[in-house]
């Protein structure tokens, strides 16, 4: 995999709902790779793959273009930004980080007191952009610009670090297999949802106007093996790809997960299985969109998942990209049969 060629994914700026950046670029590389690109009204990103199959099956792929961020909801007399946030964010992570705004803005997170800083309260926080005025502080960010907190993304020793791998290392991995295939049984739908982190709604629009027959989500999970970490899941950085199980709110299908175990095996593809404690991907929307639609989730193990210093493994970036693209050339009819029953 040529990383740098795609390195465009974890820079461009698209918090959710503002994801037009990082869409211009991923649609610029995909449109020489795919046979026709879509916009839905929610503002996702569908590129389409024609498969060449007499029973074509429809699989819809998706991994979520936005990011957690802030909305500046008020701006004082001094030039301090007050915001709310855009997403859930991890409060002891914030302090001291630096965050970007849409137009490259940078500034700092500050806190009013020392001894707020036990509690975090975001009431009590700031964004510190170096302004002396409200009036100074005006000409670079106005009430409703958003940010994000910011750092560069690195690979240092096959790993990943930096802001942004969650949902942007998941675009990367659907990225190189829309490159890596030239043949498929299958209409392949890659889909770059929106507005993920703020409750599935792009791909809640996206899977009712594609209606597949087969869904397959690819994000981060949460890597468990840091200290005491075991409470958060069952997936280890550098284990492997995370075939999805389980998580607050998707359980898959055992024949589905079952059929990505064997795929695994089968190409002797390094793999996991993630249970999640806690958060929920887009498999949520997809499985649940008109009368039910079988899907399954394919995970990135990452730690300190929403902070400034994201961390994966190119390793197990490379085994979901192999597993992604083994499902997508499969012969995938008998799965999706076994999805109708007769009374």
């Amino acid at each position: 995999m040529n990383f740098e060629e795609k390195a465009f994914v974890f820079r461009e700026f698209g918090v959710s709902g503002r994801e037009e950046n990082i869409k211009k670029s991923i649609k610029k590389y995909a449109s020489r790779l795919v046979d026709e690109i879509l916009h839905d009204v929610t503002g996702s990103l569908i590129c389409v793959k024609r498969g060449s199959g007499r029973n074509k099956n429809t699989l819809m792929l998706t991994a979520h273009m936005d990011t957690i961020g802030f909305i500046i909801t008020y701006i004082d007399e001094k030039g301090f930004l007050r915001f709310s946030e855009i997403g859930s964010h991890p409060r002891a992570w914030l302090l001291g980080k630096t965050v970007i705004f849409e137009n490259g803005t940078t500034g700092v997170m500050g806190i009013e007191r020392k001894e707020h800083e036990k509690t975090l309260p975001v009431e009590k926080m700031f964004i510190d952009i170096g302004a002396t005025s409200k009036a100074e502080a005006m000409k670079r960010v106005r009430v409703g610009d958003v940010a994000a907190v910011y750092s560069p993304c690195r690979v240092n020793e096959r790993v990943i670090s930096g802001a942004w791998l969650d949902d942007r290392v998941g675009c990367l991995v659907l990225l190189e297999v829309m490159q890596n295939i030239t043949r498929t049984p299958n209409d392949i739908f890659f889909v770059f949802s929106v507005q993920e982190e703020v409750g599935l709604r792009g791909a809640t629009t996206a899977s009712y106007t594609i209606q597949p027959d087969l869904g397959l989500v690819v994000d981060v999970t949460a890597s468990s093996d840091l200290p005491e970490g075991e409470a958060e899941g069952s997936c280890a950085f550098g284990n492997g790809a995370g075939i999805k199980i389980m998580d607050r709110s998707v359980i898959v299908p055992r024949r589905f997960s079952d059929f990505l175990c064997s795929l695994a095996e089968r190409n002797k593809i390094p793999y996991q299985k993630d249970v999640l404690r806690k958060g929920s991907t887009d498999a949520h929307a997809i499985q649940l969109s008109r009368g039910g639609v079988l899907t399954g989730g394919v995970s990135i193990p990452v730690r300190y998942i929403h902070s400034a210093g994201e961390l994966c493994s190119m390793d197990d970036v490379e085994s979901c990209i192999r597993l992604v693209h083994c499902f997508c050339v499969e012969d995938l009819t008998r799965l999706v049969s076994r999805g109708i029953y007769a009374k």
